[in-house]
């Protein structure tokens, strides 16, 4: 059996890297992090850029991530637009709240968080972007199902349940995703893990539909009130957040 091709794996590290981190890199910067001389990393650049897999700015020749990837299944002009619409107010959002800010689209099933703000502070905290999230268990997941823009399959079997507060029965889950569309947002708390929660609304494009969700994110005491519910605060912040950047896809209502 032939084994692996290494410029094909390099070229696939070069993705991953574009797609992690929330800015462009340069030829430097590329070469520097995934360890490959200067020379290897611009011709693989080149070639990708070539097929339209890697776009190049042209005032600073810096690179991203390009509309190609369209072709791979994964909707990517939308999750980039959506991502690069968001940047500025996820980072406000998490400056003004004191906690991390995830951004969160639909995948095969799962929430796949697209950016992720850490909270600003000293504590150690791990990088989420990339990560699949459950639907039926995290608050980003709960607004994508709903209103309509993910599904859980089978509809009529118990889901996994996490923790002993997880919303495995479907009838449950079902109530619980009414209570969103009436108020606007969603919670879980300690539904994936114990100590845990989240609060996170939905952002809306053209048309009105939805079309990813923001979130918050933290330990129980941070997120909750002394009642376990999501502080009012917290709330306010989260959903002037989703509407700015609803407006910024083209939203006429929200």
């Amino acid at each position: 059996m032939a084994g692996p091709v290494q410029s094909i794996e390099r070229a696939a590290a070069i993705l991953r890297l574009l797609a992690g981190g929330p800015r462009r890199l340069g030829l430097g910067e590329v070469a520097a992090s995934l360890g490959l001389a200067k020379g290897t990393a611009h011709g693989i650049l080149r070639t990708l850029q070539h097929v339209d897999f890697v776009e190049q700015d042209a005032a600073t020749g810096k690179y991203q991530l390009g509309a190609a990837l369209l072709h791979l299944g994964t909707s990517y002009l939308d999750v980039n637009e959506l991502r690069s619409r968001s940047l500025n107010w996820a980072d406000a959002l998490a400056a003004r709240s004191g906690e991390a800010v995830r951004l969160g689209t639909p995948l095969e099933g799962s929430v796949l968080v697209v950016h992720h703000v850490f909270r600003p502070d000293d504590t150690f905290q791990t990088l989420d972007v990339g990560a699949l999230l459950p639907l039926h268990a995290s608050s980003l997941g709960k607004v994508l199902l709903a209103y309509g823009t993910a599904s859980v399959e089978p509809v009529d079997r118990e889901l996994e349940a996490y923790t002993r507060h997880t919303l495995a029965d479907p009838e449950r889950l079902a109530r619980a995703l009414a209570e969103v569309r009436e108020l606007g947002w969603a919670a879980e708390v300690q539904e994936m893990s114990m100590g845990e929660a989240g609060i996170a609304a939905p952002i809306r494009g053209h048309g009105g539909l939805v079309v990813g969700a923001i979130g918050l994110s933290g330990p129980v005491e941070r997120i909750c009130d002394g009642q376990g519910r999501p502080r009012p605060n917290l709330i306010t912040l989260l959903r002037e957040a989703a509407r700015a950047i609803s407006r910024d896809l083209g939203a006429a209502r929200w």
